[in-house]
């Protein structure tokens, strides 16, 4: 949203935000010269405000600002829109960004809505399979800065930066630490690609653990145990939080998805307008982006030996890894820039305004 903010800002539309007061969210609309509104959505103990306490924020704005209309980036703020709809002085439109069962009281909340973007027809398909509404939902494809993602070649400062010889392999894997997005199943993968004789192989793990229940706990940890196994010892880096991935995806032999939900991975936008090729999951909107054999390699959730294999297969031949890389960088410039993108949000938001 941001990059087709930038986009737009003063030209098809003028922009104003809500957002919880001095959060990174709030400097960075502001660095676009975009006015923030706070809004608090969560009490002092960290307990969600009522629908009603977070609608006495917005309201009085939204009346005194001669708004044309209020859009909510995610599927949490959709419902709350939608909750509000016939309170506001405006119409209403959301985003759906995940896939996720939603109860019957949310699918209510979300048709309340005068419209959806969903950035998948994966995403739109689930939701409508459940109660939404499907003339209320249309895909918005995300897309990404072709500017700051293209291929480039690599210069070795990051082996350098991680004390790795010149002849390593990196398989760079980005996203959230958690099971949603399968880092288990690529600590099994490099498992058996260790017993078939791979020292070459570095792991790359970019991302952090934002769940603070046991269980993600203790799946972050394993993750660890994992790569202490006999043949993956110090093969496994853990980078963190990064700001410079387009500096990650021009550095990677190869990008390793295996994710079991995936609506539109951004991540895969990002590595396909790089020129990195792609192992990847065939989950939710994956293969809206890429083809299997013809722009990526892909496995189903879950199957760590056959994403083992794919992942031999293009680190091992550089002609396909070239192939793959360059059908999808193809793709990525018909479909997935940021202007495409800030276009087609053009286009919904004016469907509604007139």
């Amino acid at each position: 949203m941001l990059a087709v903010l930038a986009r737009l800002q003063g030209k098809a539309f003028a922009f104003t935000a809500f957002c919880p007061p001095d959060s990174l969210l709030q400097s960075a609309l502001e660095k676009l010269g975009i006015k923030c509104h706070p809004v608090l959505f969560h009490d002092a103990a960290r307990q969600r405000l009522s629908r009603e306490a977070i609608a006495e924020q917005l309201i009085p704005v939204i009346e005194s600002g001669h708004f044309d209309l209020l859009h909510a980036n995610s599927l949490s703020m959709s419902r709350l829109t939608g909750a509000l709809a016939a309170q506001m002085p405006v119409p209403c439109s959301g985003h759906l960004r995940d896939i996720i069962k939603l109860s019957r009281a949310a699918i209510h909340d979300l048709n309340q809505n005068q419209m959806l973007a969903a950035v998948s027809a994966a995403t739109r398909d689930f939701h409508v399979s459940r109660g939404l509404d499907p003339a209320r939902v249309t895909v918005c494809y995300n897309g990404v800065d072709v500017e700051r993602f293209q291929p480039r070649p690599a210069t070795g400062a990051l082996k350098q930066e991680l004390g790795l010889s010149a002849d390593v392999q990196l398989c760079l894997t980005i996203g959230q630490i958690g099971l949603r997005k399968g880092q288990d199943v690529l600590a099994e993968a490099a498992r058996l690609l260790a017993e078939q004789g791979d020292q070459r192989t570095h792991f790359l793990l970019v991302g952090e653990r934002h769940s603070q229940k046991q269980e993600s706990i203790d799946f972050d940890q394993a993750l660890d145990a994992a790569f202490e196994q006999p043949g993956l010892q110090g093969r496994l880096h853990r980078l963190g939080y990064r700001e410079d991935i387009q500096f990650l995806m021009n550095e990677a032999d190869l990008l390793v998805h295996p994710a079991n939900q995936e609506p539109l991975g951004r991540v895969l936008l990002e590595a396909i307008a790089s020129g990195l090729p792609i192992v990847a999951t065939n989950a939710g909107g994956t293969e809206e982006i890429v083809r299997h054999k013809e722009s990526a390699l892909l496995v189903p959730p879950g199957n760590a030996g056959l994403l083992a294999e794919e992942m031999q297969r293009v680190l091992n031949d550089s002609g396909l890894s070239q192939t793959l890389a360059q059908a999808a960088l193809q793709r990525s410039a018909e479909q997935f820039t940021s202007e495409q993108a800030a276009e087609r949000l053009t286009a919904f938001w004016q469907s509604l305004t007139g």
